[in-house]
């Protein structure tokens, strides 16, 4: 009778720690995806270590994606929509890593802040949404350009609808005029 106890506790145990077949794939796959989350991070930090110390550029890792963001400055002139030379450069320290991202999704973001275009501009982008798409697009134009699978990348408008910092002073609104670049397994 005790050994057939110390049979069954035995066998109770083996069957706590094991896990089926799909758990253990499951578990598999969000290590690799960590792993290769924390790569990436570790990379943008290091290319991108002086505008970061500038405070030019955020890189965050969230739950299952990475965001880096880019203040406006950086990639254009003020009210422009055109990568300048400094944004080319700036983007061309982070293809490697996106190119990396094999099989995420790289989702570009536009931001602005609540002022309304003036002349000329607004000709061609009368609200904040189509400025913040102009910019978008242009990032992942240029993107695209540089060996990013297309089939990958999207451009998202938020225009003027989700400041992180009050519209009502000029650091304010420099801060809310940015590009994000989302990582990330699906699209949303």
């Amino acid at each position: 009778m005790k050994k057939a106890k110390l049979i069954f506790v035995f066998a109770l145990a083996l069957a706590a720690g094991c896990v089926s077949q799909s758990t253990y794939d499951q578990q598999v796959a969000e290590t690799q995806q960590l792993a290769y989350l924390n790569s990436v991070y570790q990379q943008l930090n290091t290319v991108l270590a002086a505008q970061v110390a500038a405070d030019q550029v955020q890189i965050q890792q969230l739950q299952d994606q990475l965001q880096v963001t880019l203040v406006n400055e950086i990639l254009f002139n003020e009210g422009g929509w055109e990568l300048h030379a400094q944004g080319r450069q700036t983007l061309n320290q982070i293809v490697s890593a996106l190119q990396q991202a094999q099989g995420k999704y790289i989702v570009i973001q536009g931001y602005t802040d609540n002022l309304p275009i003036l002349e000329p501009l607004a000709g061609r982008f009368p609200t904040n949404w189509d400025l913040a798409a102009g910019r978008a697009i242009s990032v992942v134009r240029y993107l695209a350009d540089q060996g990013i699978d297309p089939d990958y990348l999207a451009a998202v408008s938020f225009g003027q609808y989700h400041p992180v910092a009050d519209n009502s002073t000029p650091e304010g609104r420099a801060q809310n005029r940015r590009i994000e670049i989302d990582i990330q397994d699906q699209m949303p």
